[in-house]
This record gives C-alpha cells, sequence and structure tokens, in this order.
C-alpha cells in the first residue's frame, strides 16, 4: 500500500501596499502578525522535526515572499526538505478562487504560480494545488496547457473514480489531459476536525487498515500545530511509524505516478471545492457557509464585494492596456512574464506591473471565506484594491467612486461599522 499525506500550506499577503510591510495584528498576540505566530506553531517545529521530508506539501508564494524575508532558518528548511525528496508541488501565486477568474487570469496565475515554484526549488513542478481545490475544467484545460501532471480534488469532485484510492485521468475538451488524485474523505476529516491527531499509533492502524493501493490524505498544513496543538508532533511521529512498517510505502504523488501509469478516465463535478457545500457559492454569495455557526449572521455582503471588484478589474485592465501602448508589444504576455521576478525584493520598478499585481491579489479568497466584510481579510482585499485604484492615475475618482456604490450595499454585520462603503472610508485609507 502506497500512502500520501498532503499539507496545503498558505497564507494571504498581508503587507501593507503602501509600506510594503506587516502592521501589527492585536489578534495574533502575543505575536506580531498571524504570519509570526503560525510559524512559531507550524511551519518552524515541522521544519525542525523532520516532518516535512514525510509529506507532500505546497506552500503559497505570498507565504514564501514572507517566510524568506523573516523567518529564513525555516524557508532554508522547506526548500531543503524539497531537495531531499522531491516532495513539493506548486500553487497559483494568489489564493484566487480559478472558477470565478476569467481564463486570462487563470493563465497569469498559474504561469506566475510555475515560476514563482521554479526559482525557489530550482525543478519545474509535476503537480499544482489549486485554491480551495475550487475547480472547473477550463482551470484544468490551463493546467495542463503549462505542463502541469495533476493536482488533487477532494472526492466528492470526482465522478467515476478507480477503485482502491487510485487517480484517475480527465480529459479536457481543449484536448488536453491532467490526472485527478482525489483524496480520502473520511480520514481527511479525522485529522483536520476529528481525533486522529491524538494518537500517532492509532493513526498509523487507520491508514494501514484501509483496504485500498493508495490512501491519500490532504488539509490545511496549518492543522500540525496552529490548529492542533502538538499536532506537528504527531505527524512526525506518525511518519516514524508509517516508515518501519513492511506494508506501507510512504511516498508523493510524483513518485506514485511514476510507478503507476494512469489510464482510467474520470469526470469532473464542477464547479466545486472543498470548503463549500455550494460550489463556489462561498465566494459570490450568501450561500449559509460561515465559520460562526452558533452566532446569527448574514454574508450578503459577499455578492456587492465581489462585484464591485469585478467591475473594478475590468476597468484597470483596460487602464493597463492603454498605458502599456507603446511601450510593450503584448501586454499580457509582458504580465505573464512578471511572474519572474514578482516575488522578488530586488524586482525592478515596473509601477504597470505592479498595478496588475494589485488587481489579481484583490481577488484572495479570504477576504469572502470568512463572516464579515469587516474583518481584517476582506480590509487587507479592499486595501490591494485601493492601491489598484490609487495606481490608476487620473482615473482615480471615477474608479473610487464605483467601487463605493457597490460596497454601500454591503452590509456588515456590526452596526457600529455599517456598510462596506464606510469600512472602505474608516478602516481601509489611511
Amino acid at each position: 500500500m502506497s500512502v500520501v499525506i498532503h499539507g496545503h500550506f498558505y497564507q494571504p499577503p498581508r503587507e501593507d501596499p503602501w509600506l510594503d510591510r506587516v502592521l501589527p495584528e492585536p489578534s495574533a498576540a502575543p505575536f506580531h502578525d498571524w504570519n509570526e505566530r503560525i510559524e512559531h506553531e507550524c511551519y518552524g517545529p515541522l521544519v525542525a522535526n523532520g516532518a516535512l521530508r514525510g509529506i507532500s506539501f505546497d506552500f503559497g508564494s505570498t507565504l514564501f515572499e514572507w517566510l524568506e524575508q523573516h523567518a529564513p532558518q525555516t524557508y532554508e528548511g522547506v526548500i531543503a526538505a524539497d531537495r531531499a525528496t522531491g516532495n513539493a508541488i506548486a500553487q497559483p501565486y494568489h489564493h484566487v478562487i480559478l472558477p470565478l477568474a476569467t481564463r486570462r487570469d487563470k493563465v497569469t496565475e498559474v504561469r506566475w504560480g510555475i515560476a514563482d515554484f521554479r526559482r525557489r526549488f530550482g525543478r519545474t513542478p509535476d503537480g499544482m494545488w489549486l485554491p480551495e481545490t475550487a475547480v472547473d475544467e477550463e482551470t484544468l484545460d490551463v493546467l495542463a496547457l503549462e505542463g502541469i501532471q495533476f493536482t488533487v480534488l477532494a472526492p466528492h469532485q470526482v465522478s467515476g473514480a478507480p477503485p482502491r484510492g487510485a487517480p484517475g485521468r480527465f480529459k479536457t475538451s481543449g484536448g488536453r489531459s491532467i490526472v485527478l488524485f482525489p483524496y480520502d474523505g473520511g480520514l481527511a476529516q479525522g485529522v483536520a476536525f476529528g481525533e486522529s491527531l491524538k494518537d500517532a499509533g492509532v493513526w498509523a492502524d487507520q491508514l494501514a487498515n484501509r483496504d485500498a493501493d493508495l490512501v491519500t490524505i490532504a488539509t490545511d498544513g496549518e492543522t500540525y500545530g496552529h490548529h492542533k496543538k502538538g499536532g506537528d508532533q504527531v505527524l512526525a511521529d506518525l511518519i516514524a511509524r508509517l516508515r518501519s512498517r513492511s506494508d506501507v510505502t510512504l511516498e508523493n504523488y510524483s513518485s506514485y505516478l511514476k510507478r503507476h501509469p494512469v489510464t482510467a478516465e474520470v469526470k469532473l463535478v464542477a464547479p466545486t471545492s472543498w470548503s463549500c457545500a455550494h460550489g463556489v457559492e462561498r465566494w459570490r454569495s450568501d450561500c449559509g457557509c460561515k465559520m460562526a455557526f452558533d452566532q446569527p449572521s448574514q454574508q450578503k455582503w459577499r455578492t456587492p464585494l465581489r462585484e464591485g471588484l469585478n467591475w473594478l478589474a475590468e476597468r484597470v485592465h483596460v487602464i493597463y492596456e492603454r498605458q502599456s501602448a507603446g511601450k510593450v508589444a503584448d501586454p499580457w504576455a509582458a504580465r505573464d512574464a512578471y511572474g519572474e521576478v514578482v516575488g522578488r525584493r530586488d524586482r525592478p520598478d515596473a509601477p504597470l506591473l505592479e498595478l496588475e499585481k494589485y488587481a489579481l491579489r484583490m481577488f484572495t479568497s479570504c477576504g469572502w471565506f470568512f463572516d464579515d466584510i469587516g474583518g481584517i481579510e476582506a480590509i487587507q482585499i479592499l486595501r490591494y484594491a485601493a492601491r489598484a485604484i490609487e495606481m490608476s492615475g487620473a482615473d482615480k475618482p471615477a474608479l473610487e467612486a464605483g467601487l463605493l456604490d457597490f460596497l454601500g450595499r454591503a452590509q456588515s454585520n456590526d452596526p457600529i461599522k455599517g456598510s462596506g462603503r464606510d469600512v472602505y472610508l474608516n478602516l481601509v485609507l489611511h
């Protein structure tokens, strides 16, 4: 039996777009901010105890940017773990819900993610994790077009999967194909929300006793030590136990594919994600998915926020094309190529391309995932929207007025915060 345990490691960009640094986040106390706190609780310990060398993993580019600057020992440990094992896979550059993005934005996010992976790990990625595992056929077609061999999905996102945990091959209408690895939903739930991280021995037996040729688990990597205290050490203990068993091969997706070519075809259930029972509605409507089910609240604000940022992005893209005229032959090829330098501190000054970066960054999924437009996640993406507006030059007044019209229809659950318009004027601008 083969076992693949995957950790999806990610934090949204937290840098103030004007100061290019993370401001204090009081809710993360006693640490300066949530990146610092989670690095202390999760990323650093997983590097130190060697667990990262026993699991498949992806690290989001915006998290990697922060680690490289603020936790270099952990950053180098992640790179070394992949150098020793080949366990890393890529991720689109920003954590956006790709089924809700245009094809052009899908392509840019995937190309930037691949470029960032190559720069950091020194190799081309075989696989790519999709933010929230949110998927549609066009997303898979873009992955395949860019040379990605596989991705990982929740079991309900794949129809007709082969027996015994095996992956299947999906063929797009564009004539391309990609391998889909559906993870074991029951085991993943046990890790993320159940009791699996209480006893490495019991967990090892659960995995080894599964009637399957391949058992794969996928969860947020922050489960190990941040969401569940002590989970980092339980994971390390599990890896040691699995390595000592003769009936289990602990490996990654790439090594499994090399030994088991995939020919069985599967169908895609789309648009879907792993964290919304309603497809991808959590990022555009009041579908009922939220964090605090024990507290009354509404998420009707998600719709005008999504519509307002879509409206803004369309106009920013027009400005980018107009201002690029005579400077570059193909502005969209230039945007894609910016992925080679976008995460570097020494990147050349390219204000037009930075404008496009913020137009992409304002769609970071966390802005819609939580329960209120007045939360730190929604405020952060609105800061990126405000920065894009500011960089748009003479069009700034019209763009800001237009976005505020949408935000005025986005009501916070906190009467003191008012509407999204109030949040923007009182909490975003400074």
